[in-house]
């Protein structure tokens, strides 16, 4: 297979915009440009309307009535929202929230700020699988729990939280459990109120969708409140100030209709190509390592470890192939995963790990390609290490005077 362009397999870090998301948003740049908080004349009740529309689309996709959704600029916003909003809203004698290590440095840092702010917060660790250990997070939980948050979905190894049984645990006590689902929206089923999910964040371009905008679900029965982090005109039921762009929601809402169409047809078709992925890397390589269980997995994602290879020097030898060594959410760094740390991969593997996404583009010629350019990229680059230490042993190495 040759190609002009990578073949891309970086779903995770943001997913291309579906051309039917494209094609509706288009109009609404230019012919129909009307600001949806416009009410007194026939520019703004259009765009106005398409937007509540979109809210409908993203609303039905999780199983949540149009009015619990707040556009937002992104998930990092409505993780922000969500985290610091509700808690500094929650009476005093509420002051504990409860998160996880492998959250996404959004939720982290929000929870930091929080504790500079005086709030006590309990990082809880996940297993080797990523997987939280529900008995640890029942001791973690008590009377003074205002807010639990946990990841529906990994960013990084793909592994789906089990947020049902998270929800319940955290109705025992009267916490509010909010999930960030930026990876999981559009890719697995979902329902808010089967799963008493309270507060959840979705990204846009995280399905086929545009940059720019995404979205936090809070339920509003029993209402919660949530302290604004914007001031300003009050948009958004005044949890969110300022004008939503127009032409990004009606394309995020288009995205999500077509999610909750196609969700489970994508789901397999993605899956196939991933296990297949999986069983030619595996035949061809020995000493591999797959981050994070595959069961509890999202169809679209593996992270694989290559013991002494550094994945920047492996991804060097893959000019053809758009992958990545992790998030692609924090600025540019050489640290080590802490996901990775979290669930105790070795230390000498941090560096080795690849992260692989597959979407709905994706198409079989691709993955095979892939998974060959990887092996023989692996392959030579073992051999130039084995030649080294070799060498470097003493044996078959140059003389010196």
């Amino acid at each position: 297979m040759t190609t002009d362009e990578p073949v891309y397999l970086d779903y995770q870090a943001t997913t291309p915009v579906d051309p039917r998301v494209r094609d509706v948003m288009l109009p609404w740049f230019d012919e129909m440009f009307g600001n949806p908080h416009s009410s007194d004349h026939a520019y703004g009740w259009v765009a106005e309307q398409a937007v509540e529309d979109a809210r409908g689309h993203i609303a039905k996709l999780i199983g949540a009535k149009p009015n619990e959704i707040t556009f937002t600029s992104g998930a990092t916003e409505a993780n922000n929202l969500a985290v610091k909003g509700t808690v500094r809203a929650i009476s005093s004698d509420r002051n504990h929230v409860v998160t996880c290590a492998t959250e996404h440095k959004c939720v982290l840092e929000s929870c930091a700020r929080l504790e500079r702010e005086g709030f006590t917060v309990t990082y809880l660790p996940v297993e080797k699988s990523g997987l939280l250990d529900l008995d640890l997070l029942e001791s973690a939980l008590n009377e003074r729990t205002a807010l639990v948050s946990i990841m529906m979905v990994n960013n990084e190894i793909g592994v789906i939280q089990p947020v049902t049984e998270i929800a319940s645990l955290c109705a025992r006590v009267g916490a509010l459990f909010h999930t960030d689902a930026a990876q999981a929206v559009a890719k697995i089923p979902i329902d808010v109120n089967a799963m008493g999910i309270d507060l959840l964040s979705i990204s846009a371009h995280k399905l086929y969708g545009p940059m720019g905008i995404g979205a936090l679900y809070v339920r509003q029965k029993p209402k919660i409140k949530i302290e604004p982090l914007l001031d300003g005109g009050g948009q958004e039921r005044g949890l969110r100030s300022g004008t939503v762009p127009a032409p990004l929601a009606i394309g995020f809402g288009e995205a999500c209709r077509l999610g909750f169409k196609n969700i489970f047809e994508e789901a397999d078709r993605i899956t196939h190509l991933r296990d297949q992925f999986l069983a030619q890397i595996f035949d061809s390589l020995d000493d591999v390592k797959l981050n994070g269980d595959l069961e509890n997995r999202i169809p679209g994602n593996l992270n694989l470890s290559f013991p002494d290879i550094d994945a920047q020097d492996l991804m060097m030898r893959l000019p053809s192939i758009a992958l990545s060594s992790g998030s692609a959410c924090t600025t540019s760094s050489v640290a080590s995963s802490h996901v990775l740390q979290s669930i105790g991969v070795e230390k000498r593997l941090l560096h080795n790990a690849i992260r692989i996404g597959f979407g709905r583009f994706t198409v079989e010629k691709e993955v095979i390609f892939a998974a060959e350019e990887i092996i023989q990229a692996v392959l030579s680059l073992r051999n130039i290490t084995q030649t080294y230490e070799k060498n470097y042993n003493g044996q078959n190495s140059i003389s010196q005077c």
